[in-house]
């Protein structure tokens, strides 16, 4: 099977010509020629760039890029402007412009191991020494590279990536244009014990499993529990980071983002737009309403409304939290106030 290493699309392009591409008007010289794109402060020669605040105005004033993309408002005459109402968005879109990640040519490799039941759609790429086992479906376009296990039953969507390592367990399911980096783990078992006897503990049957609904990305090392009954389920349009637990029969309400090292207990579940940063926990059977905010750090301790922001551990209102947050520092010198009123109280008796 070939191989196709495309990062870079090779070839020029001039200041007018992406412009329009990215359907904005530019200032300057339009026969510019841009190779590619990069930061304000490491930009070279033939290099585009983007200011969305003002307080990178220095960099902007230094740099050695051949043109920029800017709000409306934001002057400049040192080099061509492509003009745009949400710079970032629109150099996002020049990335994709002049960037193509690695993506294979399809076809199986000979190493790879597929079983005969397995569906395979067309156009689909199987890496070497993937295991792809019986009774499982691709969809077309789908890209599974080297070292991928995907066990009986699973079905796959089309123009799904799935990265190295990643293991699909027994009768998971995935939608389409889902992404999975390496080290992802969907469908192992729940973490479920009886409570002990005799100093043991037994495992509690885990037969239900995963569904993963369109456009789904999750980060490297993350892992997605199956049901114990039932399935666990990521709603269309979820975005996870890095090392994220999700446990049994959770929930992810569309287009949530959770964030690196975030750990959900089982049977919990978010609404929609719920932000989840860094290293909350949350526990057992919570449900967050549409929404939410959950500041990195905090730790839930019971339901959190929708269209609500908190912080903290045990979690509070982000207002009280700053609050509280504020007065902690003075709380040492109040306490001495109070000491020697409380004396002198004691000595007028």
């Amino acid at each position: 099977m070939k191989k196709l290493l495309d990062t870079d699309k090779g070839s020029e392009t001039t200041v007018a010509e992406l412009a329009r591409h990215l359907g904005c008007p530019y200032e300057g010289e339009g026969a510019t020629q841009l190779t590619g794109v990069a930061d304000l402060a490491g930009a070279g020669e033939g290099e585009l760039v983007f200011m969305a605040h003002r307080k990178f105005r220095p960099l902007l004033e230094n740099t050695l890029a051949a043109a920029v993309i800017l709000s409306p408002e934001e002057p400049c005459d040192r080099i061509p402007i492509i003009r745009s109402s949400d710079p970032q968005r629109s150099f996002v879109e020049a990335q994709g412009y002049f960037f193509t990640p690695y993506r294979p040519e399809p076809g199986i490799h000979p190493s790879a191991l597929v079983a005969e039941t397995a569906r395979i759609g067309p156009e689909v790429s199987v890496g070497a020494y993937a295991v792809v086992s019986d009774d499982v479906e691709i969809g077309a376009g789908t890209v599974i590279h080297p070292f991928v296990s995907i066990y009986p039953g699973v079905k796959v969507g089309r123009d799904c990536i799935i990265h190295s390592q990643v293991s699909l367990r027994e009768n998971v399911t995935l939608g389409r244009g889902i992404i999975l980096h390496n080290g992802v783990v969907i469908g192992a078992d729940g973490f479920g014990y009886l409570p002990p006897e005799d100093g043991s503990r037994a495992k509690i049957p885990q037969q239900g499993t995963v569904v993963i609904e369109d456009d789904v990305e999750i980060g490297a090392n993350s892992t997605v529990d199956r049901g114990t009954l039932g399935a666990t389920v990521i709603r269309r349009g979820v975005k996870i980071d890095n090392l994220v637990q999700i446990a049994h029969n959770v929930e992810i309400g569309e287009n949530s983002v959770v964030m690196a090292q975030v750990g959900i207990a089982g049977s919990s579940r978010t609404g929609k737009n719920v932000i989840l940063a860094g290293q909350v926990g949350i526990p057992d059977h919570i449900d967050i309403g549409d929404n939410a905010i959950i500041a990195a750090k905090t730790g839930v301790t019971k339901n959190i409304p929708a269209n609500t922001m908190v912080s903290g551990s045990p979690h509070l209102d982000i207002q009280v939290w700053r609050k509280a947050w504020a007065a902690i520092p003075h709380l040492y010198d109040l306490l001495k106030e109070v000491k020697q009123i409380k004396k002198k109280l004691e000595s007028l008796e």
